[in-house]
C-alpha cells in the first residue's frame, strides 16, 4: 500500500486551485470583452470590414498594414481599443500558469524543496522570457 503525505498534494491543490480561478477569470473577461467588442460598445482599432482583405495576409504583413507594432506592447498601446481588448483577455488568460506556479513556489520552500523552488523561478523567467519578445 502506497501511503502519501498531504503536504506533498498541498502544492499540487494549491496550483489546481489557482489554475481553476485564473482560468474561469481569464475565461469570463475572454467572453465579457469579445462581447463588448462584437456588439461595438468599445470601437475596435482595425475596422470590422478591412479583416477580410487583411486575414488573407502573413502576420507580419497583417501587422504593418494595421499599423500595429510587433509584440505585445503593440496591441498593448492599443488596449483602449475593443480587438485589442480582447487580446488583452487573452494575454490574460494565458498567463495563469505563471501565477500558479508562483502559487506553489512557498509551499515548496516552506517543505525545503528548493529545487522545486529553483524550476518553478525558472520556469517562470523563461515564459516570462518568451512573451516579452526580447528574442524575437
Amino acid at each position: 500500500m502506497v501511503v502519501i503525505d498531504d503536504r506533498a498534494l498541498d502544492a499540487q491543490r494549491r496550483y489546481a486551485r489557482w489554475l481553476l480561478v485564473t482560468t474561469r477569470l481569464g475565461a469570463a473577461l475572454l467572453v465579457a470583452t469579445f462581447v463588448a467588442y462584437a456588439a461595438g460598445w468599445v470601437a475596435p482599432y482595425v475596422p470590422i470590414e478591412r479583416l477580410p482583405s487583411l486575414w488573407t495576409l502573413p502576420a507580419a504583413d497583417f501587422l504593418r498594414e494595421a499599423n500595429i507594432r510587433p509584440g505585445w506592447n503593440g496591441w498593448a498601446a492599443l488596449i483602449r481599443h475593443g480587438d485589442m481588448l480582447v487580446l488583452g483577455a487573452i494575454a490574460i488568460l494565458i498567463t495563469s500558469s505563471i501565477l500558479c506556479l508562483a502559487a506553489a513556489m512557498p509551499l515548496f520552500w516552506k517543505r525545503g524543496e528548493k529545487l522545486l523552488v529553483v524550476l518553478c523561478a525558472l520556469q517562470i523567467a523563461v515564459l516570462a522570457l518568451a512573451a516579452s519578445g526580447v528574442l524575437a
